[in-house]
């Protein structure tokens, strides 16, 4: 496969069209990187570029969209199949597709979390999830982690952290945050206007951060006391990802309400779903038109999500994501053996796992270097000290060899850049300086 950096006349014609009317930021970002791939071919674990001129072996997915590759075969065939029958649908009917998956999600889930409502993106779900907490409770106040993250959209951006609000306005009232794993600090911010607590099994943009021994039975435990509900949003550490079906079974905790979104869609039809107990379906009573998501459950998505459901929760399959997991520990402990002062360790929650490195500088010049290398990985927003590690689910186990290889030439490589780097921001900040 050519190495050319340089585009074809195609390549250009769309980097341009997305400079002009998409996003000229990303299209500025991209070039200045060297990074200027368009997406073209895509199948299984690898992303071509547009050229065919470039093959990337993708350990980002998206945050968990490709958990099952791209364009899986068995999906495309239940899409096609689904058109000859269905089509979006309409929210305010009843739908027996949507009540078909519905069913396999309460089957699947634990105690009585047994209603779904449908949307199409983690931000919505999340939204409706805040909406449920606030009008079953008849409170408001709301209480997430620091350096946690929920999506874009409304409630779930006031979730988050403040510099993905700040530049839109003021803080929506009732938000308030506290360290993550930190049981002391959440205890204190507990009062009888608390109406939910929500935060990631595994928070990714915060680095993979792993709950300690205990934490998650406390959070439980707390909102149990104190008549608040327990969100766990399981948009990526849910369907497999961590080795179990739900992130939230390794802990031994049901929460009332569960977030599912990105891998349900097996990367071929959006759809997010929104799990809460029995009891808190009475929100819907006096109106059940009082939420309806005009694109949310459509018909020939949930076919997908049904499909998707049953792949992810054979054991046999989440045998497979736990013998992957095995072997990219080991890969990693000798890279990490072989680079010792650049690679520090990984935080693995089966494949859920984050590349921990020496500085903050570190996760941004490695994920560059993984890309010279031809691997997709990205590093953690909220901890640039971490790159997140997110393989397809579905990769064969010889291929681990292959990333390990690669991801080998590019620490090596993202070792020789650091310091260059380091250099340069100190004679910038010292020429800042000089000019003042």
């Amino acid at each position: 496969m050519s190495r050319s950096s340089r585009t074809s006349e195609t390549a250009q014609e769309a980097i341009k069209k997305f400079r002009d009317h998409v996003s000229s930021g990303k299209a500025a970002f991209f070039e200045k990187y060297g990074m200027q791939f368009v997406m073209g071919s895509r199948y299984g674990c690898y992303l071509g570029d547009l050229d065919g001129k470039k093959r990337l072996l993708n350990l980002h997915c998206n945050g968990g969209v490709f958990n099952l590759g791209h364009r899986n075969q068995e999906l495309i065939d239940i899409l096609k199949q689904g058109f000859d029958r269905f089509d979006i649908g309409n929210g305010h009917l009843m739908s027996e597709a949507r009540a078909d998956l519905a069913k396999v999600i309460a089957d699947l889930m634990p105690e009585d979390l047994d209603y779904t409502v449908f949307g199409v993106s983690g931000g919505e779900a999340v939204d409706l999830a805040l909406k449920v907490a606030r009008a079953y409770t008849g409170r408001e106040k709301i209480i997430s982690v620091k350096g946690g993250y929920h999506g874009h959209t409304g409630l779930a951006m006031a979730a988050g952290d403040e510099k993905y609000r700040a530049p839109f306005g003021p803080q929506v009232p009732g938000f308030v945050q506290v360290p993550f794993a930190d049981r002391d600090a959440l205890n204190a911010e507990m009062d009888t206007n608390t109406a939910a607590v929500i935060l990631e099994t595994v928070p990714a943009t915060l680095g993979i951060a792993i709950p300690p021994e205990g934490y998650l039975p406390a959070v439980r435990e707390l909102c149990t006391e104190h008549g608040a509900l327990l969100i766990i949003d399981e948009v990526q550490t849910g369907l497999g990802r961590t080795g179990k079906l739900w992130g939230f079974e390794h802990f031994g905790i049901v929460p009332d309400v569960v977030v599912l979104g990105k891998g349900l869609s097996g990367g071929i039809y959006p759809i997010t779903a929104t799990v809460i107990r029995r009891s808190l379906e009475s929100v819907f009573y006096e109106d059940p038109f009082i939420h309806v998501s005009t694109f949310g459950g459509a018909e020939v998505g949930c076919l997908v999500a049904k499909k998707v459901l049953e792949i992810s929760s054979d054991p046999e399959f989440l045998d497979h994501v736990n013998e992957l997991a095995r072997l990219f520990d080991q890969g990693v402990e000798k890279l990490r053996k072989k680079h010792p002062r650049f690679l520090v360790g990984l935080r693995q929650f089966g494949l859920m796992m984050g590349l921990e490195l020496k500085d903050e500088l570190s996760g941004p010049v490695l994920s560059k270097t993984a890309y010279d290398n031809d691997l997709l990985m990205a590093y953690a927003n909220n901890d640039p000290s971490v790159c997140q590690f997110l393989p397809p689910l579905i990769m064969d186990l010889s291929e681990v060899d292959l990333v390990m290889e690669r991801l080998d030439r590019a620490l090596a490589a993202a070792k020789r850049l650091l310091p260059v780097l380091k250099l340069k921001r100190q004679v910038e900040g010292f020429v800042g300086k000089w000019k003042h």
